[in-house]
């Protein structure tokens, strides 16, 4: 006699039946079974349409702080269909997916932010790695409200003791980075009520300082330089910053990568004045490419590139840069050497060169020496003395200039600061301006906008050192054939002494630069 198969059932279902149920266990069964293939299949699809549309923070486009991609939005919480989430909160528990939570974790990211202990970005992203449940849209809203309340403090302090409830909450609720009625689900009555009443207040009728939302000390250097283009320059800084790339042009053509992003669905532009630059529509993960990963370009603003192209250097020289940091203009500059020469990176930082070790691999430069040294006054400095060709200093400075990016630096920074950081440069400068031999270049550049940190400087050196002869910036990029040079510069008898990059006039970030050629 045959052997009977076993029906296999779901765990819950008893294994031993009146024969007279089976076959109703059994189509209870093949249900029971559609049912998880019909889940399994609509999942994917459960995205609430409305909160598709988030861009993601600038903060997300490079290699090392892109969030993880799959996954859709939950409320608070990420559900990944390859694996469980590693958050403490899972997807059966409904409540979880509530707006509420959401807001809730915006408050708490909001006031660790606050304490301003540390950098936003460095806090928003050890936020992200402490609670890894969040997908790239909880991520980007999260970020994005920080940055919001980062951008606009002084208004929503302003607003905030009308509320009720914690402060980091009011805070978060005024800056929420979203849909009205997604945030306005999580709210209260009085909360709704009192939101509305913030929103209804129109710009004209607040204060100066809350329309600005700058600290006093600097609002009038930056009246001082721009006078009516004042409020233009704070619409900018809240309007967050666009994305351009730099095309490695050692290894591949301004076009092709162009034509390849286009195939991906990435518009690129040429940007309008560097050209190496393209200028991203929108905000998309550009580090899973292929074009990226075989080092066909790198993430860096419009104005670095051109502080980079200022120091023209050539194939077979002598270069350094004095402080390369994260390195994109020592890779801006490698390039233009077509990997030939020497090209010191030199770094008080031994962690940021290591980190910079990835993205020159990716270059395929073989010229770059990147070097930790101790100081300025280091011997490996001293070695080089009245050896190098080109030298770019671009300086440790407030980095007033990337508001936009960084809007917290206005908070953390002080016009202490300022005058302390006028010393350090003054130091660097005159330090760097030894190694350059007779008939080299000296470029000295900040991301800053204040004088204190570039003009002055700058003007003090010239004095303090005849042996260097200013050069017009102007006159130099113009010479490299780059577009509308001379509105991209000021100072000097011409307007065309120093370059002068603004976020309102050029969509670059704040940068300056002086250049000097040694007698």
């Amino acid at each position: 006699m045959a052997k009977k198969k076993k029906l296999l059932l779901p765990p819950h279902q008893p294994q031993s039946l009146h024969p007279h149920l089976l076959p109703l266990k059994r189509l209870q069964l093949h249900l029971w079974l559609l049912h998880l293939k019909l889940l399994h299949l609509l999942l994917p699809l459960l995205k609430p349409p409305h909160l598709l549309l988030l861009p993601l923070n600038n903060q997300f486009l490079t290699d090392s702080k892109k969030p993880p991609s799959g996954g859709f939005f939950s409320g608070a919480f990420h559900f990944k269909r390859s694996a469980p989430p590693v958050h403490e909160h899972t997807w059966e528990n409904p409540k979880n997916m509530h707006p509420k939570a959401l807001l809730d974790a915006c408050a708490e990211l909001v006031r660790l932010t606050l304490k301003f202990d540390h950098p936003a970005d460095a806090i928003v992203s050890h936020f992200f790695r402490d609670h890894r449940g969040f997908g790239p849209r909880e991520r980007a809203t999260m970020a994005e409200t920080v940055y919001t309340v980062l951008r606009k403090k002084l208004l929503f302090d302003h607003f905030a003791p009308s509320g009720s409830g914690p402060k980091e909450r009011r805070l978060a609720i005024l800056g929420f980075y979203g849909p009205g009625d997604f945030l306005r689900s999580a709210l209260t009555d009085q909360e709704i009520k009192w939101l509305d009443q913030c929103q209804s207040i129109k710009s004209e009728d607040l204060m100066d300082r809350h329309r600005h939302n700058l600290p006093e000390w600097l609002v009038d250097p930056l009246k001082a330089q721009l006078g009516a283009e004042f409020w233009p320059l704070v619409e900018s800084f809240n309007q967050g910053a666009g994305l351009d790339l730099r095309v490695n042009t050692f290894k591949a053509k301004l076009s092709d990568v162009q034509n390849e992003l286009a195939r991906l669905g990435i518009k690129a532009a040429p940007t309008p004045f560097s050209p190496w630059g393209l200028r991203i529509a929108g905000k998309p993960a550009l580090n899973k490419h292929e074009s990226f990963k075989r080092g066909d370009f790198e993430v860096q603003d419009e104005g670095s590139q051109l502080l980079a192209m200022l120091l023209d250097a050539k194939r077979g020289e002598m270069v350094v840069d004095f402080c390369a940091g994260a390195g994109g203009k020592t890779l801006a500059i490698g390039a233009a050497m077509r990997s030939t020469g020497r090209l010191y990176a030199f770094d008080t930082s031994a962690g940021r060169l290591d980190a910079f070790k990835s993205r020159l691999a990716r270059s395929g430069l073989s010229n770059v020496h990147p070097a930790a040294i101790a100081h300025e006054r280091d011997e490996r400095v001293k070695r080089l003395s009245g050896k190098i060709d080109r030298v770019l200093v671009d300086a440790p400075c407030t980095g007033l200039g990337t508001l936009r990016r960084n809007p917290d630096l206005k908070w953390r920074q002080t016009q202490a600061a300022v005058e302390e950081m006028a010393v350090k440069q003054t130091a660097i400068l005159q330090s760097a301006a030894r190694l350059v031999k007779s008939g080299g270049r000296l470029v000295y550049a900040t991301c800053s906008i204040l004088p204190q940190e570039n003009e002055a400087i700058a003007q003090a050196f010239s004095a303090a050192n005849p042996e260097f002869s200013p050069l017009d910036a102007g006159e130099v990029l113009s010479g490299l054939k780059v577009a509308q040079a001379h509105t991209l510069c000021s100072g000097g008898d011409n307007g065309q002494r120093f370059l002068r990059l603004w976020p309102h006039r050029h969509q670059t970030d704040g940068f300056f630069a002086a250049v000097w050629q040694k007698k």
